[in-house]
């Protein structure tokens, strides 16, 4: 018995596949550009998170630089002998007194408040007041910040030595009016500087001690 040869018209056979290769390639395009989308995300979070590194480490160096530069004055400043160095008052006036009893407003503003805390503060422009961090890099300076670092200096007493009532080694300060004879002619200074990076909302804190004579 002979079986009658019914193979498929190639024409009849490209009819039935039109289209087919058409919604393929769509298919594949939309997984492309997804990937690409997700590639271009991941690229732009990793240059802010660059970015914000990068600012806080700009923050950073200011106000280490503002801690440097108030040490420095203070310890320039007790160079002259015949002059006091007092807070308020001598050859030094930027600073504060520190009485834990009354505690300065500015002050504590300064130290625990978050944002940027201006008032009664001290602007860093280096030493002599020629540099201005805000500025583009040039001429060999190096800045570009939001804003020049500030700092505040308190007087936190005589420094005293430990077991004396009211010492550094018993409360941590000794403050103006602590009781006790100092040991020194020198004072406890603690310095406080505030600092941002290249963005306004990139703030640095940082506090240090510092031990210089006041007469």
């Amino acid at each position: 018995m002979l079986i009658p040869n019914r193979l498929p018209h190639p024409c009849r056979s490209i009819r039935r596949q039109r289209g087919a290769v058409l919604v393929l390639a769509l298919i594949f395009l939309l997984l492309l550009t997804i990937l690409a989308m997700s590639a271009s995300g991941r690229s732009l979070l990793q240059e802010r998170m660059a970015g914000g590194l990068r600012s806080a480490q700009q923050a950073e160096m200011s106000a280490q630089t503002a801690l440097r530069g108030a040490e420095w004055k203070l310890w320039t400043s007790t160079s002259n002998v015949g002059a006091r160095l007092n807070c308020g008052s001598g050859i030094f006036t930027e600073c504060y007194v520190h009485d834990p009893a009354s505690p300065i407003a500015n002050v504590v503003n300064f130290r625990t408040r978050q944002g940027w805390q201006t008032a009664g503060a001290t602007t860093y422009k280096g030493h002599g007041s020629r540099v201005d961090y805000t500025a583009f890099a040039a001429a060999g300076q190096s800045g570009n910040l939001a804003n020049n670092p500030l700092y505040i200096i308190e007087d936190l007493g005589v420094e005293l030595p430990p077991g004396v009532s009211g010492g550094l080694h018993e409360s941590g300060a000794s403050g103006s009016a602590g009781s006790g004879s100092g040991s020194t002619s020198r004072h406890i200074y603690r310095i406080t500087a505030r600092a941002a990076g290249a963005n306004e909302n990139t703030v640095r804190v940082l506090e240090s001690t510092f031990a210089a004579k006041s007469n």
